[in-house]
């Protein structure tokens, strides 16, 4: 593979392909393509009875695009992780450039999860999320999807299909599938900045009159 650039890396997004390292002190970088994709439905998030209440209850608040870099330390903070320090410094880049973009959940002043992703077109592309609480995944992953949907997003790639996204309502399409839906996303445009700060009672409230 040449040398990296954030222009790679954006023009490796547009044809559907992403990159990866075998783990945190591995220096090589490796495209991926995969043959079944993972994806969620902007309109598919699947809200349990537990996870509503918890967004009702929570004292946790929610934030944008203003710890980037300690939202990608604590995604990477973990016995195995594929971000290594030049796919760190990559993602860095795209956040300076406005092309990558992070979601954090508080507990007072103490992060204690978040998601970051890449932003081309109306797609976003999940790179990686983590957590410190309970549920605190979970109401990123529900902030974030409303924030998607208020800013015309269409697509929501998440790479692979895991078991909790699947609890969540994430699915599972074939490569030729998410190449279709990718290209029509990159057709349009959208906004990740621009819908109002959210709090979790206001997403649940949101999400339960619509399901």
């Amino acid at each position: 593979m040449p040398d990296l650039t954030p222009d790679l890396l954006l023009q490796g997004y547009s044809m559907g392909i992403f990159p990866m390292a075998e783990h945190r002190d591995d220096p090589d970088i490796f495209w991926v393509d995969p043959r079944l994709r993972g994806v969620f439905p902007i309109d598919g998030f699947h809200i349990s009875r537990s996870l509503a209440r918890a967004m009702r209850r929570t004292t946790f608040t929610v934030s944008i695009n203003t710890a980037f870099a300690d939202v990608v330390t604590g995604c990477a903070d973990r016995k195995d992780t594929w971000i290594n320090a030049e796919i760190f410094a990559l993602y860095r880049a795209l956040y300076d450039r406005g092309t990558a973009h992070s979601l954090e959940v508080w507990e007072g002043d103490d992060l204690v999860g978040g998601v970051y992703g890449v932003t081309l077109g109306a797609a976003f592309f999940g790179e990686s999320m983590f957590s410190r609480r309970d549920n605190a995944s979970k109401i990123a992953l529900a902030c974030l999807i409303d924030r998607l949907k208020r800013g015309g997003f269409t697509l929501f790639d998440t790479q692979f299909l895991t078991p909790h996204l699947a609890s969540l309502g994430a699915i599972e399409i074939t490569r030729d599938a998410y190449h279709t839906r990718l290209e029509a996303a990159l057709e349009l445009t959208a906004d990740f900045e621009g819908p109002a700060p959210a709090t979790p009672q206001d997403v649940i409230q949101r999400m339960t009159q619509i399901s």
